[in-house]
C-alpha cells in the first residue's frame, strides 16, 4: 500500500466525503477509537482488515446514528435487545442480531449474525447522519496490539495508512462494548465490556456467558489487547515485583502505589475503587508502558465482579 498524508482534525464533512468515497476514516467513540469505513462497499471493509491485518474470519461492528437504522441491516430484533436498545443507547453495547442480505459476509465473516452498535459520541453521531451510511469499524489499531483511546495513539499506529483520523479527544470509556447476542432465544453475553453484566441483568434477566471458543463476534479472541512487552496479571504484585527485581519492571495498579517499585514506573488507574475510572485509563496506562521500553509489565488483577471483570478479561487476553 502506498503511504498516505495522514491528517487529524474534527472537520465531519471531510470524513463523510471520505467514506461514501470508499476511504478508511479513523473516529472516536466513547469506548475506543475504530477505524470506519462503508460498511456497504466490499473495497472499504476488506481495506479494513488490510490496513489492520486482522483475519477474514474475525467479524466487524457496523455503527448506526439511529435505532431506526436497524430494520435496513437486520431481520429481527428480540424483545430483550430493545429493552437494552431502551436503556444503554446510544451507549457502548453491541448487539448481535441475524443479517439481512445487504450485508455484505465480509462484515460478518461468513456468519449469519450481524454485530451492530449506536455510539455515543457526539462527533460520530454527526458524522454518521451526515455520511448517511453504516460504518464498520473494529478498533483502529493492528491486530491483537493495544486498543487506541486518543487520536495521538491512532496516528501513532496507523499515519501513512490512512488519509483521515477525526479527533474527538479522548474516550471517555475506555473499554470496548460489551457485545450480547440471543441464540435460540437465550440472551448470550460474548464480550464483556463497559457495560457490566449486573446492569444488563438488572433490565432483562439472567444472561449466559458464551463458552464456545470459535470466534463468533468481534473481540473473541484468546490473544488481544496485547503491547509488544511481555505482560503478567498478577494475583500477589508485591511478591511478582520481588521475582523481578532484576528486570527493568513497569507496575499498573490502582488504588495504591507499591513501595517496592519507583513510583515513576508505576501507573495508578485510579483511586477509591473507581473503576470506571480505571477501565477508561487502562489502555492509555498500556500505551505508556510499551513505550518505556521495560523487560515486563505487571498489571494487579481486579475484583472478578462488575467493570473489574471487563478489566481483567483484558488484561488476560494482554498477556503475551
Amino acid at each position: 500500500m502506498a503511504q498516505l498524508e495522514t491528517a487529524l482534525g474534527n472537520d465531519i464533512y471531510k470524513a463523510a466525503e471520505l467514506l461514501r468515497a470508499n476511504e478508511l476514516v479513523a473516529i472516536p467513540t466513547e469506548t475506543v477509537y475504530g477505524l470506519a469505513g462503508n460498511a456497504f462497499s466490499e473495497t472499504a471493509v476488506k481495506q479494513i482488515f488490510h490496513v489492520k491485518q486482522r483475519p477474514a474470519n474475525n467479524p466487524l461492528i457496523i455503527h448506526i446514528h439511529h435505532t431506526d437504522a436497524l430494520s435496513e441491516l437486520v431481520k429481527e430484533i428480540p424483545d430483550e435487545a430493545k429493552l437494552l436498545l431502551d436503556a444503554f443507547t446510544p451507549g457502548p453495547i453491541t448487539f448481535l442480531l441475524p443479517k439481512k442480505d445487504r450485508v455484505s459476509d465480509v462484515v460478518t465473516a461468513g456468519l449469519p449474525d450481524v454485530a451492530i452498535r449506536i455510539p455515543n459520541h457526539k462527533l460520530t453521531l454527526a458524522l454518521l447522519k451526515e455520511a448517511a451510511l453504516p460504518i464498520a469499524a473494529p478498533s483502529a489499531n493492528p491486530y491483537t496490539y493495544i486498543s487506541p483511546t486518543s487520536a495521538e495513539h491512532v496516528y501513532k499506529m496507523l499515519h501513512g495508512k490512512i488519509p483521515y483520523i477525526l479527533d474527538g479527544g479522548p474516550c471517555t470509556l475506555g473499554l470496548e462494548s460489551t457485545i450480547i447476542g440471543f441464540p435460540g432465544g437465550v440472551p448470550t453475553l460474548y464480550r464483556k465490556g463497559a457495560i457490566t453484566i449486573e446492569e444488563i441483568e438488572a433490565q432483562i434477566g439472567k444472561v449466559r456467558l458464551a463458552t464456545t471458543e470459535k470466534i463468533v463476534a468481534p473481540g473473541m479472541h484468546l490473544k488481544h489487547y496485547s503491547p509488544k512487552t511481555r505482560l503478567i496479571l498478577s494475583d500477589d504484585p508485591e511478591q511478582d515485583i520481588r521475582n523481578y527485581q532484576h528486570q527493568r519492571t513497569g507496575f499498573i495498579t490502582y488504588n495504591t502505589y507499591s513501595d517496592a517499585l519507583a513510583t515513576g514506573d508505576q501507573v495508578l488507574l485510579c483511586q477509591h475503587d473507581d473503576f470506571k475510572t480505571a477501565g477508561a485509563n487502562l489502555y492509555a496506562a498500556m500505551h505508556l508502558m510499551d513505550s518505556r521500553n521495560y523487560d515486563i509489565i505487571i498489571a494487579r488483577k481486579f475484583p472478578e465482579t462488575g467493570i473489574g471483570l471487563s478489566i481483567n478479561d483484558r488484561l488476560n487476553r494482554a498477556k503475551t
